[in-house]
């Protein structure tokens, strides 16, 4: 004799584990799957496609997706969207945006490139980093006995802004103080 469920039982619900996260460790995973929707396997080549084939060919082309044979994940086809009459010249050196692109894959992802005329839209500037504010002496030398050089400097920047004058205040137009 089998047993069914009864209607009215409770289902237990899963355990949460850890604690808050910040934002940032949730973005790859929410722009991993669109990525992965669109053909990419990483996003990382949309987001560093200066790096992998240089600035003066990322200035005229961007990766759009890369698909595999079924079941595979190499030997695939990169597809690129290139500006204007750029189109030849990236023929031309194809052979070694494959080898840069599977340098930065570690293993032979993409056999092929196909191109696509389109609009590349330029990518925005990096804003250059500021030097941080003097460290004030007595929070300096707490600052002196972390290991990590990221860690320190982070701190560091940090000490230099709570120690320095708040910035002047923005006058509102029309309030009199």
């Amino acid at each position: 004799m089998t047993t069914r469920p009864r209607p009215h039982a409770t289902i237990p619900e899963p355990r949460r584990r850890g604690g808050a996260r910040a934002v940032a460790e949730l973005l790859p995973e929410i722009g991993g799957a669109a990525f992965r929707k669109f053909g990419f396997v990483q996003s990382a080549v949309v987001s560093r496609w200066g790096e992998i084939v240089g600035e003066r060919f990322a200035r005229v082309s961007a990766p759009e997706s890369i698909r595999f044979p079924p079941g595979k994940r190499a030997d695939g086809t990169l597809t690129l969207i290139v500006s204007g009459a750029h189109g030849t010249m990236m023929q031309h050196i194809a052979p070694e945006i494959v080898e840069r692109v599977n340098r930065f894959f570690g293993y032979p992802a993409v056999a092929r490139l196909q191109f696509r005329h389109g609009e590349v839209r330029p990518r925005r500037a990096v804003p250059v980093r500021r030097d941080p504010p003097p460290v004030p002496a007595d929070m300096g030398e707490s600052i002196r006995d972390i290991a990590d050089p990221e860690l320190r400097e982070v701190l560091a920047a940090l000490a230099g802004a709570v120690a320095a004058p708040p910035p002047p205040a923005i006058p509102i137009l029309g309030k009199v103080r």
